[in-house]
């Protein structure tokens, strides 16, 4: 009798779950990956984060959903790149459109601390709620790079290098002891350019006027109930009373569901034929690297490998059911010969179906390499993108090993076999290789930038020159096409290759679980796009990269201190 009253109670909770109005709800205090994980190690670092592809699809389905509420996120932890933050927001802002409630709550943006980027995400909902005892940490953008070049001329280690051109500055931390005027000027449009943005978002989600917007910044960073006077926030609530408040606005019956499982409840209910016609979704993150994409186990982030990538395109290009595919490039670049082989693979594709690019928080140097081949590039304002440019050199640490007692000598064949060594400087012809090896570079860049966007060289030079865009900026002269996100992406690619609006997305490349086992069979195999754990460095600069402090990965890279949080 018990056993059936038990069953009983659990098919009627069953059958109310299915009924009951849904209050979704996404935690971002454990950040977003951009997309399915590269590698093993990266399917455990990303186990317990949500995806953005999913969320913003769940978020576009849930609009249309008359069981859906009501949308709560915590924010605050982690923190986010500023064109996530924007896809995140753009996505609320439709949600919201819809009629149904969004609600943000966050312990603190910033303890006593920096949090402009996540309140701007909080501004676009309908309601704020903020803990008694948090702080509102609205205090604007500053980008801080520090110069080293004073210590090691104290250590004896110099540094000779060669760029192209006054923009491209990501040595300058060595070579410099403070920014040079291209460089600030850089600088400091990124920062004007990022504040335009931040301040128009919060001045329309809080309804206030951009002049108070920026008055506020100015006075920041807040404490609570300063924040509530200033109109930043709605109430100071724990989140025991934001969720109670949240479920009675939505029904005394309703009950919580992630973004995520949401979004892929949905996808089993509504499988895609296997031969339908539809679009594939190839994700490019991280350093670009020749070989295949993954990360090492002592760190240092993912990496987008070239193998990797163009095995996707490949695959994607074969397959006859992909009508467009779309192309979200998340990287500041890296190796140069890399981002020429994927850029070439994208070339081949666009000349049989619609490629579109999607930006990420970078797309820049070699992220921009990659990208430009496009038939349409899509990114946020806060992107970070261009840096068209180039850069070479290697530290001399002569002077170093003479202080600390080492002397070192070399037995070479070949005037320049120890072109590369750290303990001589260049001689001026191996100069003329390094400057020749440089201008052959810029000189391909710039060209290819001129001919995929319609540019003449005159003005892709100008535009080059390794100076840093912001997406805003980068649309307005014309290196990007259009503002806005991965959705949009998606939408733009199902019109260009006439599919309707709800065709399958997936992401590339497909592989059953025969296929990640068996290994691939050649080189054109789709199973070839599968990535690996990353245990060795990889190209012949690595340790001279390394010995400098600088990322191994190319001559095509911007600075990781770039990037907006």
């Amino acid at each position: 009798m018990d056993a059936g009253r038990a069953i009983f109670e659990t098919v009627d909770k069953l059958r109310q779950r299915r009924t009951a109005p849904l209050v979704l709800e996404l935690d971002l205090t454990e950040g977003l990956t951009e997309g399915p994980p590269s590698d093993p190690l990266a399917a455990v670092l990303s186990m317990r984060k949500p995806r953005l592809a999913d969320v913003l699809s769940g978020l576009r389905r849930a609009r249309q959903d008359s069981r859906v509420k009501a949308l709560i996120v915590k924010l605050g932890g982690q923190p986010l790149g500023l064109a996530m933050v924007q896809e995140l927001r753009q996505a609320v802002i439709h949600f919201r459109s819809s009629g149904k409630l969004t609600v943000a709550f966050a312990e603190t943006f910033g303890e006593f601390g920096g949090g402009t980027v996540p309140y701007y995400l909080a501004s676009a909902f309908e309601r704020v709620f903020l803990q008694p005892s948090g702080d509102v940490g609205l205090t604007g953008v500053a980008l801080e790079q520090r110069f080293v070049k004073g210590t090691l001329d104290k250590l004896g280690i110099g540094y000779e290098v060669g760029q192209r051109h006054e923009y491209k500055t990501a040595a300058n931390t060595f070579t410099q002891d403070h920014m040079t005027d291209p460089h600030r000027e850089s600088m400091t449009r990124i920062v004007e350019s990022v504040t335009e943005t931040l301040v128009a978002g919060i001045a329309d989600g809080r309804r206030l006027d951009p002049g108070k917007v920026r008055e506020l910044i100015d006075r920041g960073p807040f404490t609570a109930a300063e924040a509530q006077e200033a109109g930043l926030v709605d109430e100071l609530s724990y989140r025991d009373e934001v969720y109670e408040e949240v479920k009675r606005a939505a029904g005394a019956d309703s009950h919580l569901l992630y973004v995520s499982r949401y979004a892929r409840a949905a996808t089993v209910k509504k499988l895609p034929q296997p031969m339908a016609d539809g679009v594939a979704l190839i994700h490019g993150s991280g350093m670009i690297r020749a070989g295949r994409s993954g990360r090492s186990p002592l760190g240092g982030g993912g990496a987008m490998g070239s193998d990797t990538i163009s095995a996707a395109f490949r695959s994607a290009r074969r397959d006859e059911h992909v009508k467009a595919v779309v192309f979200r490039v998340d990287s500041p670049g890296g190796s140069y010969v890399a981002s020429d082989t994927v850029w070439r693979e994208v070339m081949l594709t666009r000349r049989v179906k619609p490629v579109i690019v999607s930006m990420g928080d970078l797309a820049a140097s070699g992220g921009y390499f990659v990208s430009m081949a496009a038939d349409v590039i899509v990114a946020q304002p806060g992107t970070l993108t261009g840096s068209i440019g180039v850069y070479g050199g290697k530290p001399v640490l002569s002077d170093l090993l003479q202080k600390v007692g080492i002397n070192s000598e070399i037995v070479a064949a070949g005037a320049n076999a120890a072109m590369f060594s750290t303990t001589r400087s260049f001689s001026p012809e191996q100069w003329e290789r390094v400057n020749a090896w440089l201008d052959r570079i810029y000189d391909d860049f710039v060209g290819k930038v001129a001919e995929s966007r319609d540019l003449s060289r005159e003005r892709a030079h100008e535009l080059a020159r390794g100076r840093v865009w912001t997406g805003a900026d980068a649309a307005a002269n014309g290196l990007v096409d259009e503002l806005g996100g991965l959705e949009d992406a998606l939408v733009l690619a199902r019109k260009r290759a006439g599919l309707a609006e709800d065709a399958p997305v997936r992401t590339y490349p497909r592989l059953n679980p025969l296929e990640r086992l068996r290994g691939p069979e050649s080189s054109e195999d789709k199973s070839a796009a599968l990535a690996r754990i990353r245990v060795d460095a990889w190209g012949p600069l690595a340790r001279l990269s390394a010995e400098l402090g600088l990322p191994a990965a190319g001559p095509l890279v911007l600075p990781e201190w770039l990037t907006i949080r």
